[in-house]
């Protein structure tokens, strides 16, 4: 397989047919990590009048993940590279597991942009490959994102690993994994004409089992208020074991999110996982309405990272965050689950998975 960036080849690899490639799998996010990939926030029309405080989560963030595992981060060049540094110099991060990559983004959302890595075993050894799906800012919202959709091919040219390019618009914010061979999504989102029009649900389908090493996809509907994703998933239902999810609902009848997310619920309590086990679903409450300037933000306890021994969960209401917290400790037996006030990042309409994306450890 030959691969282009900006008409020159970047990498070559792999030369099978593109069936082979369902020998590939998406490892789940609590799998074993190599690392985490951010992009360092920059946009400030992005969190218009409140820039000035993303920083420091982000710093917060890379302080705690660099104890566990490796710290990629997309800067635009030296000179940001050098501003960083220095700024995570004086929040106390150290630097020994923290790496700088040469790559300009348009936006720092590297859950959407960054790499997907897949993996397979071959001759006793694990092969890693990047997918490099198209990307276009949630439906043409936010433009230019030229920089951001070339992330993944740039990071594989680096590092040497081959890309494949599905040639589908996919944010892996839209998909939820086990690991196992069954991914979750949602109708609102994947089906949504701005992403790929020319495509029906079995084409969008056929993709993912192609490229994902999935064979039971699973289809909730809507997303919250606020989401302008179209409805992402990690906002809604996030895997933390290969059977087991938690799902966020709202206990108000009134609020905008309650329909929606019971219905979102009915579905969950039909479902199973790809052996035909059903799975085991835990409710996870929403924060209280967070709004901003007049306008309802998607803050969710959903929107968690998992990384070795850490989750990093975002916070937003005193009287609810410490519910979240208990759940997920209770889930989450073997890690440290720390809660950041995140009613700053999220008026960005992100928190902490809309901004990372994992790398998987090697082994097997």
């Amino acid at each position: 397989m030959t691969l282009f960036y900006r008409g020159k080849v970047v990498t070559t690899g792999m030369t099978e047919a593109p069936a082979a490639l369902s020998a590939f799998r998406m490892p789940a996010e609590w799998e074993p990590h190599r690392g985490t990939w951010l992009s360092w926030p920059h946009k400030e029309a992005s969190w218009p009048g409140k820039f000035a405080a993303v920083p420091g989560i982000f710093a917060r963030m890379v302080r705690l993940l660099a104890d566990r595992e490796e710290v990629h981060i997309n800067v635009a060049g030296p000179a940001m590279e050098a501003e960083v540094r220095r700024f995570l110099a004086s929040q106390g991060a150290g630097f020994g597991s923290v790496f700088f990559h040469h790559n300009p983004t348009n936006d720092a959302w590297c859950r959407d942009h960054g790499p997907i890595f897949v993996q397979r075993q071959s001759n006793g050894k694990v092969e890693e490959l990047i997918l490099d799906w198209d990307y276009n800012a949630w439906g043409g919202k936010y433009p230019p994102y030229d920089l951001d959709d070339v992330i993944p091919t740039r990071i594989g040219q680096e590092y040497g690993i081959p890309v494949h390019h599905p040639g589908m618009v996919l944010e892996a914010g839209s998909i939820e994994v086990n690991g196992r061979g069954t991914l979750l999504t949602t109708e609102a989102c994947l089906l949504n004409p701005n992403r790929n029009p020319q495509l029906g649900r079995d084409d969008i389908e056929a993709r993912l089992r192609q490229h994902l090493g999935v064979s039971n996809i699973l289809w909730l509907g809507d997303g919250i208020a606020g989401d302008d994703t179209d409805g992402h998933i990690d906002d809604l239902t996030r895997f933390v074991d290969a059977t087991t999810v938690v799902t966020v609902v709202e206990e108000d009848p009134a609020d905008e999110n309650y329909e929606p997310l019971q219905q979102n619920l009915e579905r969950l309590h039909t479902m199973c996982d790809q052996d035909g086990t059903p799975l085991r679903v835990v409710p996870l409450p929403m924060p209280r309405p967070v709004v901003y300037q007049g306008q309802r933000l998607p803050a969710s306890y959903a929107n968690f990272y998992i990384a070795n021994g850490l989750v990093l969960l975002p916070t937003y209401d005193s009287e609810r965050d410490g519910e979240a917290q208990t759940i997920l400790e209770r889930l989450f037996p073997g890690r440290d689950v720390i809660g950041i006030d995140c009613t700053d990042l999220v008026w960005g309409l992100g928190a902490f998975h809309c901004v990372t994306q994992q790398w998987p450890a090697p082994e097997p």
